[in-house]
């Protein structure tokens, strides 16, 4: 391979902090928002013009139920709840029973939530930024590289917290990785206007008939209502297979490809749909929808065994009872299960699920909740950093449950409180003693079982 030289240089240092996150997805806003609010000076790295991430960048707007199975005892509280109050001040969040769909958000609204929590705490932002390279010192990270329209920079702190999603800094530090096996394929969410005017119209059956003409195979996916925009509705109807979403290449692939699915079922539905509706894009996502890519080796992996007999930890900081959700990599569809042994396959957009069991009733009584335990967030690779949101270190199955929002809001709010005890305790992140750790989350709003 052909390569150029590019000659040594200083970088000046733009900022210094007790912490810095990389990623600001919800994830890692609240790991820098818990920090802040511990007396740290904290900074956050974030690519996109937002903050949010999938949520808002990615326009996925669901977020799950903060109850356990029985629906009697709340499990999840700390930002998600804040946030969702804050929404709730502009008519921005509708909610439902059902357990997975608990909240349909309108995220535009979130965005500026989001800003507003990040000002209120008196972090340093940094927007349009991507993340270049590691600066390690004896073992430790000492700095992290950034690139923006200011140039080549770096930010000095003594915790960090990789909140990339795909790990892009625990990778480029040489973390270990899990063989994450054949990745669940992801989906690239779209906003449409006028699907209400499809009324009487079965247009899922139209694509399972049709999509062949449009350059589409089959398939299976979702979509909701969005607060605020009655005749707009959220998309997530398609999948771009074998596609790894932390390799450039790939990922650009199906961001065009992404797209051009979306454009091709609007076309069927034009085509073979009532003469008087109307449909029109109202907003593409601004990056991929992606489910899978790395995970890290960490301390402690969740496994599925743990996660679905509900084993709780001494270390545990994050609760959900999201089921496990896998969207398959070789053929359309996703299996939905669940703690108490219910299991159901969906194998195309409008089709009736096959309902079967993949565990029968336990003797006991099913678990209500599970949980992930804080040694899924931290390695002994670099001491100092942490890692929260879904590069934390899980097998397949148990992944496919944990990985969705609300679960991955409170691995970001563990990681920036475990930093703020590192700071002030004169440690490292992975030395941070759990039951100081689950106090101080508690404290703080987190609900702690």
């Amino acid at each position: 391979m052909d390569t150029i030289h590019e000659p040594e240089r200083d970088i000046p240092v733009v900022h210094e902090a007790d912490v810095v996150v990389i990623g600001g997805g919800c994830t890692g806003v609240f790991a820098a928002v818990r920090a802040a609010r511990l007396g740290m000076r904290v900074a956050i790295v974030e690519k996109q013009n937002c903050f949010g991430g999938v949520a808002t960048a990615g326009i996925v707007n669901v977020w799950h139920s903060l109850y356990d199975t029985t629906g009697t005892q709340q499990i999840i509280g700390g930002l998600t709840v804040e946030a969702l109050d804050r929404l709730r001040k502009r008519d921005a969040v509708r909610e439902s029973p059902d357990r997975l769909a608990a909240f349909w958000l309108n995220t535009e609204e979130l965005k500026i939530d989001l800003d507003e929590l990040i000002t209120e705490s008196q972090i340093q932002p940094f927007l349009h930024t991507f993340y270049a390279a590691p600066i390690l010192s004896d073992g430790r990270l000492d700095a992290v590289v950034i690139e923006n329209k200011n140039g080549r920079q770096a930010i000095r702190a003594r915790q960090f917290v990789d909140a990339t999603g795909d790990g892009d800094v625990a990778r480029s530090i040489g973390v270990p990785l899990r063989a994450a096996g054949p990745l669940q394929p992801p989906t690239t969410c779209a906003k449409i206007l006028g699907m209400n005017s499809l009324d009487g119209f079965d247009w899922q059956a139209a694509l399972r008939q049709h999509g062949p003409e449009f350059g589409l195979g089959q398939d299976w996916g979702w979509g909701g209502a969005i607060p605020g925009l009655p005749d707009v509705q959220m998309r997530a109807d398609t999948h771009v297979f074998d596609t790894d979403v932390a390799d450039a290449g790939q990922l650009t692939h199906a961001e065009i490809d992404g797209r051009r699915r979306v454009r091709a079922i609007m076309d069927l539905i034009r085509t073979y749909g009532p003469p008087e509706s109307h449909i029109a894009l109202a907003d593409l996502a601004a990056t991929l929808g992606g489910r899978e890519s790395q995970r890290m080796v960490a301390r402690r992996q969740l496994t599925d065994d743990d996660l679905l007999a509900g084993r709780c930890y001494t270390d545990g900081i994050a609760n959900g009872t999201y089921p496990v959700d896998i969207h398959h990599s070789d053929e359309p569809g996703i299996t939905f299960r669940h703690l108490d042994g219910r299991e159901f396959v969906i194998r195309q957009s409008g089709l009736a699920p096959e309902a079967g069991r993949w565990r029968d009733p336990l003797p006991g009584g099913d678990p209500t909740f599970y949980q992930i335990p804080f040694g899924c967030l931290v390695q002994e690779t670099v001491p100092n950093l942490a890692l929260s949101g879904r590069m934390l270190d899980a097998d397949k199955i148990a992944f496919s449950a944990v990985r969705v929002m609300v679960n991955m809001n409170q691995t970001g709010e563990a990681a920036g409180v475990a930093c703020a005890l590192a700071v002030d305790g004169g440690g490292d992140v992975c030395d941070v003693e759990p039951e100081r750790l689950r106090n101080t989350l508690a404290a703080g709003g987190s609900i702690v079982l």
